[in-house]
């Protein structure tokens, strides 16, 4: 059995000072060389894979803010080449436009030009017949008046009369 004898939590006794000590100072070392060097090279690791993964995120944000202003500037001058290509097809639209009412001028011209000797044509081809029908009737008149041989110069003005009066008719 063991005795109890003189045991105070107070004033310990010197040799259990000692050990407990000792037995404290040899878990520490054993601690310090087989749990804290891992323990201290595990929060090492941890700290340099927070440290890369936080330059990564960096980098990264870095790379996205330069491909959104790469895809701003992509998109000014998407739009710039739009209004350029508008630009050019209303251009484009508006010379077909006045190339299409020269044309139609020119053709319209033409088409005046043509109908107007057409006129000229039909008028002096008009001209001509009224002056041949205006021919054979003074001959048909004449004929008639010296057929006739009327000595009374009344009675071949009221005959001339009456043939007119008879053309008309006709």
């Amino acid at each position: 059995m063991l005795l109890l004898g003189n045991f105070s939590i107070v004033t310990p006794d010197l040799g259990l000072l000692f050990w407990t000590t000792l037995i404290f100072l040899m878990l520490w070392f054993l601690l310090g060389r087989y749990a804290f060097k891992p323990i201290v090279a595990a929060l090492k690791d941890r700290e340099n894979s927070i440290q890369d993964a936080l330059s990564q995120a960096d980098r990264v944000r870095q790379e996205m803010s330069n491909l959104q202003a790469d895809n701003h500037r992509l998109l000014a001058e998407a739009k710039v080449e739009s209004a350029l290509i508008l630009q050019k097809a209303k251009e484009q639209a508006n010379q077909l436009l006045e190339q299409s009412k020269d044309r139609e001028k020119t053709e319209l011209k033409k088409m005046r030009e043509d109908a107007l000797a057409e006129i000229e044509t039909q008028k002096i081809a008009a001209i001509n017949d009224i002056k041949n029908m205006i021919g054979r009737t003074s001959v048909d008149i004449a004929a008639k008046v010296l057929g006739k041989q009327l000595n009374d110069t009344a009675a071949q003005e009221d005959y001339i009369m009456k043939e007119i009066e008879k053309i008309k008719l006709n």
